[in-house]
């Protein structure tokens, strides 16, 4: 899906914001899209190489069907190359060399639902590497799973393209996008990628009515800055208020093994600023910490949480019990 021909046998992906143009026999720049004779192949439909019932708070969704389950599923390969990235063994494995390429096990769409429907999974997660590049899969699996009232999820680095949205959209529920920093050069650099694109991503996701969460996994000495924090937190704002922030820890792996863990203090600071800038719900992941929801105007706990999902909701038909304040979010 999305892409055209151009001149001679070369092609022009308009899945993603990096609008390929390869070349005959060629990958573009996710590696599991490949042009034969004019024609761009996806190489991983149906190729599950994670497959999991996680609580959706582990997405991190924490104001979308809180209590229940996911089935989250994903194929190899991403469309950024974050040096820190937290699942590299499987979003970096490129399918250009044949000894690299890693298949996973056949689980078509119709088999997803079914496993969704038979585990009482309230969603699906397209998530583990980016969603993006197993569009079609992702698509027809969303497609099927409306038809049995299974809600979609996408945990994305927001790099999708404007068409790859709007297309998704009718089938798409929720999303928690990645914004990992707020200097271009940060994502040109650290993800091979720009800044831009995924600011749009955020903002069209929430002109369309999906419900939207953002994480920021914090990296010591990268995007840690008073000015980087306050310039995400100041977006997200922007965006609505309502709109809740995690932010994550991040531990030394992949091609950063050599730096320490977030520290706690930093995390703590970039919460205060988030506050600060407006937000009504920020939230500190990876680490020991309050996860609870309280109510943005009277401050009363509305949800508890621990590393299972939501154990105590008293919300009121999507109200706080206490004031009768909305407390923004997605609760059935």
């Amino acid at each position: 899906m999305l892409y055209e021909r151009v001149e001679g046998d070369k092609v022009r992906c308009r899945l993603c914001s990096h609008q390929c143009t390869i070349s005959e026999g060629k990958f573009g720049f996710c590696g599991v899209r490949r042009n034969t004779a004019g024609t761009l192949y996806t190489m991983g439909f149906g190729e599950a190489i994670a497959r999991n019932v996680d609580p959706i708070e582990k997405k991190p969704l924490y104001h979308f069907l809180p209590g229940s389950r996911s089935l989250s599923i994903a194929t190899v390969g991403c469309n950024f190359h974050c040096g820190f990235c937290q699942n590299w063994q499987i979003s970096q494995i490129s399918q250009r060399q044949e000894e690299s390429a890693f298949e996973g096990h056949w689980f078509p769409p119709e088999a997803i639902v079914e496993e969704a429907k038979g585990r009482r999974c309230a969603s699906i997660s397209y998530t583990y590497t980016e969603p993006t590049i197993f569009f079609e899969y992702a698509y027809e699996t969303a497609a099927l799973s409306r038809e049995s009232n299974i809600r979609n999820v996408f945990v994305t680095n927001g790099y999708m393209s404007r068409r790859a949205l709007d297309t998704m959209a009718p089938y798409l529920d929720a999303a928690n996008v990645d914004l990992k920093a707020w200097r271009e050069a940060y994502y040109k650099t650290v993800c091979k990628a720009h800044l831009e694109p995924v600011l749009d991503t955020i903002r069209h996701m929430k002109e369309l009515g999906i419900w939207l969460e953002v994480t920021t996994l914090i990296v010591p000495g990268e995007n840690d800055s008073d000015e980087q924090l306050e310039g995400i937190g100041r977006f997200i704002a922007e965006v609505g208020v309502e709109t809740p922030w995690h932010i994550s820890r991040f531990y030394p792996n992949y091609q950063f093994s050599d730096r320490g863990a977030t520290p706690l203090e930093t995390l703590e600071r970039a919460k205060a600023i988030g506050t600060r800038e407006g937000l009504r719900y920020v939230y500190l992941g990876n680490v020991p910490a309050d996860t609870r929801t309280y109510c943005h105007r009277c401050n009363e706990v509305v949800i508890t949480r621990d590393g299972d999902g939501a154990k105590g909701i008293k919300l009121k038909n999507g109200k706080c019990p206490g004031c009768g304040a909305e407390i923004d979010g997605v609760w059935e």
